[in-house]
C-alpha cells in the first residue's frame, strides 16, 4: 500500500500495482521476441549481401537484449505478486529491479537508433528482410516509454450525479399516439423554466403515459435549494400527483451537500424536528410554490374529490417526504412515496411521525439510502480494518472483483482476513492510522480518542417513512445468463445503517433499474402478498 520510493521521491504507485502493467509489457515483449526470432531464422540464409552482416548482428543483439528485458519484467511481475496490501516486506527488492529495468532502456534506445541509421544508409539485401527490420525499428521506437513506471494517480469515486426524473408517475392511462416530438405547441398547463422545444415534456409524456391535459403545472426551474417539479392529475387512481425531480445538475449536487441539520417550523405535535438543511430548503421552496402561487388550489378545483399523492426519486424523494410532512396538517389524506430516498434526512421523532403516511422504496444495495456522516465514518473504519487484515495479494482481489462484476457470485467465498485474527504479520501503518498497527507495537492504541471509535458530532438522521426493500434473488453479473428476480419485504431503517460495497451499489439507484425491479415484483403477485404491513399501521397504496 505505501508508495514506492525511487530517486529519492515517493511515487503514487505501490510495489504491488505492477502485476497487470508488467504482464501487459511482458506479453508484448514476448510476442516481439518470437517475431524477431522467426524473422532471423527465415532469412538468415539471405543475409550474404552488402550490409547483411550488420543486419545479422543487429537481430542477434536485439534478441539477446529483449531476452534480458523479458527476464527482468518477469522478475518484476513475480515480486509484485508477493506479500499483501499492508505487508510490502516480500517486495523489498522491487526498487532494485526497477532500477535495472530503467538502465536497460539506455542500450535499447541506442540499439534502436543504430538500427534506424543502418536502414537509412541503405542495405542491399532482400526487400522483405529490410521491410521486416524497418517494422521492428518502428515498433521499438513506439514503446520506449515503460508501461510499469507510469505515475498512477489516486482514483476517487465522484459524488452522486444520477438523474432523478420520477419513475413513480407511470400509470395505466392510455399512452399518446407515437412518441411526443420536441417542438413548440400551445400549452394547456403552466410551464416554468427552459423547455422551449418541449423536449423535457416529451420525455415525461413518454415515460408516464399521461396526456397533455393531465398536467396542471410543470416547473423546470433549477437552482440551489430550488428543484424542478410538476403537478398532474392521475384519473385512473383519482389522485393529484406532485412529483419532485432528483439530482440532475450541479445546483442539485450543491443542495445535496448542504448536509448539516436544521430545525423545521412545523405545526404539529412532533418535537425535535430536525432535517437535512439542503433538502428541507428545497421542500420549503416547493411548498411555497404550491400554496402561495395557488397551484395546489387550482389542482383541487379541477378534481376536488381526488386525494394528494407526493412522489420523488433520490433528492426529490427526500424533498417529497418533507413536503408531505409540511402539508400533513392541511391535507391529512396526503400520501408520499419516496423512491431511493437519502438516509440523512429526518430526526428520530419525524421519522416515526412519517411512518403514518410515507412509504420508501429501496432497491438492493443502493448506496444513497445508506449514506450519512455516521455511515461514512463506519465505512472508513471497515475499509481500513479489511485492508489491514487482508491476507490476499492485491492482484487476486482485483481479479476476483472483476469476476464478481462480470459474472456474479458469492463475495463471501473469498476470505479476506488473517486466519485466527493474527495481526503479527502486519508491519506497516496504513494511511497514518496508528490504531491499525500490530498489537505488539508500542504505539498501538484503540482508545476512545481514536478517530475510528469516537462518536459522531452530528445528530443522527433517518430515512423517511416505512421502507419496502426490493432484494435480488441470487446474484448476477453483466454477462451472466441469469435474469434478475426481486422480492419485496418490509424492512427497518437499521438494515440500512451500513454502506454495502458491490458492483450494483450505484446502478441500483438509477430510476430505470428501479422501475424494472418494481415491474418484476408487481408481475409476481405472490411476492407482493408476502409483504404484510408491519407495526400495526396501514398506508393506503395508490
Amino acid at each position: 500500500m505505501p508508495g514506492m520510493v525511487l530517486f529519492g521521491r515517493r511515487w503514487a504507485i505501490a510495489s504491488d500495482d505492477l502485476v497487470f502493467p508488467g504482464l501487459l509489457e511482458l506479453s508484448l515483449r514476448v510476442l516481439w521476441w518470437i517475431g524477431i526470432l522467426t524473422l532471423y531464422l527465415m532469412y538468415r540464409g539471405k543475409l550474404n549481401c552488402a550490409g547483411g552482416a550488420l543486419l545479422s548482428s543487429y537481430l542477434i543483439v536485439l534478441l539477446v537484449l529483449l531476452a534480458v528485458i523479458i527476464c527482468t519484467m518477469l522478475a518484476i511481475v513475480c515480486v509484485s505478486m508477493k506479500g499483501t496490501i499492508c505487508n510490502p516486506g516480500p517486495r523489498k527488492s522491487m526498487s532494485k529491479l526497477l532500477y535495472i529495468r530503467l538502465t536497460l532502456f539506455l542500450p535499447e534506445m541506442v540499439w534502436a537508433c543504430l538500427g534506424a541509421s543502418w536502414i537509412a544508409d541503405g542495405v542491399q539485401c532482400d526487400r522483405a528482410v529490410v521491410n521486416s527490420v524497418i517494422a521492428t525499428v518502428i515498433v521499438r521506437t513506439r514503446i520506449w516509454c515503460p508501461v510499469t513506471l507510469q505515475q498512477a494517480s489516486p482514483f476517487s469515486i465522484s459524488s452522486r450525479t444520477v438523474s432523478g426524473i420520477t419513475g413513480s408517475l407511470r400509470r395505466g392511462s392510455a399512452s399518446p399516439q407515437g412518441p411526443p416530438s420536441c417542438r413548440s405547441r400551445t400549452t394547456e398547463y403552466d410551464l416554468v423554466g427552459g423547455d422551449q422545444l418541449n423536449c423535457h415534456l416529451g420525455s415525461i409524456l413518454q415515460t408516464t403515459g399521461l396526456q397533455y391535459g393531465d398536467f396542471v403545472h410543470i416547473s423546470f426551474h433549477d437552482k440551489v435549494y430550488e428543484l424542478p417539479f410538476l403537478v398532474a392529475l392521475d384519473h385512473r387512481k383519482e389522485a393529484i400527483v406532485v412529483a419532485v425531480r432528483g439530482t440532475m445538475s450541479l445546483q442539485d449536487i450543491l443542495t445535496d451537500l448542504s448536509a448539516e441539520s436544521e430545525t423545521l417550523d412545523l405545526e404539529c405535535e412532533v418535537k425535535d424536528c430536525l432535517a437535512h438543511k439542503g433538502i428541507s430548503q428545497a421542500a420549503r421552496y416547493v411548498y411555497r410554490r404550491l400554496i402561495n402561487d395557488g397551484i395546489l388550489s387550482q389542482a383541487f378545483s379541477l378534481a376536488p374529490e381526488y386525494r394528494l399523492v407526493i412522489v420523488g426519486h433520490s433528492l426529490g424523494a427526500g424533498a417529497a417526504a418533507l413536503l408531505a410532512i409540511m402539508l400533513r396538517k392541511s391535507r391529512p389524506e396526503v400520501r408520499c412515496y419516496a423512491f431511493s430516498p437519502p438516509r440523512w434526512l429526518l430526526s428520530k421523532s419525524l421519522y416515526e411521525y412519517s411512518k403514518n403516511f410515507t412509504v420508501s422504496v429501496v432497491l438492493g444495495k443502493d448506496v444513497i439510502p445508506r449514506i450519512s456522516v455516521t455511515t461514512f465514518e463506519d465505512l472508513k473504519k471497515r475499509i481500513l480494518r479489511v485492508i489491514a487484515h487482508c491476507n490476499k495479494p492485491k492482484y487476486k482481489i482485483l481479479l476476483y472483483g472483476c469476476w464478481y462484476e462480470l459474472f456474479g457470485g458469492d463475495p463471501d467465498n473469498s476470505l479476506t482476513e488473517l486466519d485466527g485474527g493474527d495481526h503479527r504479520d502486519l508491519t506497516q501503518p496504513l494511511l497514518g492510522e496508528q490504531s491499525l498497527l500490530t498489537h505488539g507495537s508500542p504505539t498501538y492504541s484503540f482508545s476512545s480518542d481514536s478517530p475510528l471509535e469516537s462518536p459522531s458530532k452530528y445528530p443522527p438522521l433517518y430515512p423517511p417513512g416505512r421502507i419496502i426493500h426490493l432484494e435480488e434473488e441470487g446474484t448476477s453479473g453483466r454477462f451472466s445468463c441469469y435474469t434478475a428476480q426481486y422480492t419485496a419485504k418490509w424492512s427497518h431503517e437499521s438494515e440500512f445503517n451500513k454502506i454495502l460495497i458491490g458492483p450494483k451499489m450505484l446502478t441500483d439507484h438509477m430510476p430505470d433499474i428501479l422501475m424494472r425491479a418494481l415491474d418484476s415484483v408487481v408481475a409476481n403477485r405472490a411476492a407482493c402478498m408476502s409483504c404484510p404491513a408491519p407495526w400495526g399501521a396501514h398506508v393506503d397504496m395508490v
